[in-house]
C-alpha cells in the first residue's frame, strides 16, 4: 500500500507540471461494463474479432457480425462514463493535457468531458458507406436495423471487447442486413478492424502530440500491439517521463518512469483531487 500511495504522489506530481498526454485503452472503461481484450491477468480473452477482409469478403460472415453488433450496441449506447473517465476530463480542464489518444471506440472520454481526443480507432458511434465513403450516425443504422429485424428473437448475452455479442449460427441465420441509403454499399462501423490500418493522417497527428508534449501517461492499456505502443516507443526515445496505470503487465513497464497497477478510477480520481486548485 505504501507503494501504491508513493507512485500515486510521483503520478499527481508529473501531471500538475503539464504538458501531459493520455494515451487510453480498453482498460479504462471496464469500470464502465466494457470488458477489456486481456484483463488484469494479461491473458487474452476468447473474444475474436472480426477481420476487415472477413467482413468485405464474406456476406455470411457480415451477416453473422451485424447480428452480433446490433445487440451489443445496446449495451454500448447505455454505457456511462467511469470515475477514470472523468477524472482526465477535469485534468484536460485545468489545463495539464495536450491531449488524449484513445484505442478505445466507445465514445466514454467526450462523454466524460474531454475535448481533445483522437479516436486512433475509430468510433462505434458512427457507421461509414465502404463504397461512396458517407458518414452517418449508429443510431440511425440501428434504427433501420431494427425495423428490418422486427421479428428477430436473439437475446444479447455479455457485451464482447468489440461491442459485440456471442450468437451461434443458427441464430445469426435470419438477420437482415442493410446497406447504405445513397448507393447501396456496404456499411460497417467507422472503426479500425483486425486487418486494417490506421489512416496515415491519424497516425501522423498523434506523433505531433506525442512531440509537442512534456511526459506521457498511459491508462488501461497492455501495449501489446504496435497500433498504440509506437507512441510510447517514441516518447521514450524523445527522453520523455512515461507513466503507465494498467490493471496487469504492460509489454512497456521497462520503459515506464511511474509504474501502477492499481485500479484506474480510484487512482485518477485521487489524482483530479490532490490538482483541483
Amino acid at each position: 500500500m505504501e507503494h501504491v500511495e508513493q507512485s500515486v504522489a510521483a503520478l499527481s506530481a508529473l501531471v500538475g507540471k503539464g504538458g501531459v498526454l493520455v494515451l487510453s485503452g480498453a482498460g479504462l472503461s471496464t469500470e464502465s461494463g466494457i470488458p477489456d481484450y486481456r484483463g488484469p491477468s494479461g491473458i487474452r480473452r476468447n473474444a475474436q474479432p472480426m477481420t476487415y477482409q472477413t467482413f468485405t469478403r464474406d456476406p455470411i460472415a457480415r451477416r453473422r457480425y451485424w447480428a452480433r453488433s446490433h445487440l451489443g450496441w445496446r449495451t454500448i449506447a447505455r454505457a456511462a462514463p467511469n470515475a477514470g473517465h472523468h477524472a482526465v476530463g477535469r485534468l484536460e480542464g485545468l489545463g495539464l493535457l495536450t491531449g488524449v489518444i484513445t484505442q478505445n471506440v466507445d465514445g466514454l472520454h467526450q462523454a466524460g468531458g474531454a475535448d481533445g481526443v483522437v479516436e486512433l480507432h475509430g468510433a462505434l458511434d458512427r457507421v461509414v458507406c465502404l463504397a461512396c465513403g458517407e458518414l452517418s450516425a449508429r443510431g440511425e443504422l440501428d434504427a433501420r436495423l431494427g425495423t428490418a429485424n422486427a421479428g428477430y428473437a436473439a437475446v444479447a448475452g455479455e457485451v464482447n471487447p468489440d461491442g459485440d455479442v456471442d450468437l451461434t449460427d443458427e441464430q445469426a441465420a435470419d438477420f437482415v442486413v442493410v446497406d447504405c441509403t445513397g448507393c447501396g454499399g456496404l456499411l460497417k462501423p467507422d472503426v479500425v478492424f483486425f486487418g486494417e490500418t490506421v489512416p496515415a493522417l491519424r497516425v501522423q497527428t498523434c506523433f505531433e502530440l506525442v512531440e509537442k508534449s512534456a511526459a506521457l501517461v498511459v491508462l488501461g492499456s497492455s501495449l501489446t500491439v504496435m497500433s498504440g505502443r509506437r507512441f510510447v516507443v517514441r516518447a521514450a526515445k524523445l527522453g520523455l517521463p512515461i507513466a503507465i496505470v494498467n490493471q496487469g503487465p504492460t509489454r512497456s513497464d521497462a520503459l515506464a518512469t511511474i509504474l501502477l497497477d492499481a485500479p484506474l478510477g480510484a487512482v485518477l480520481s485521487r489524482v483530479a483531487w490532490d490538482l483541483r486548485g
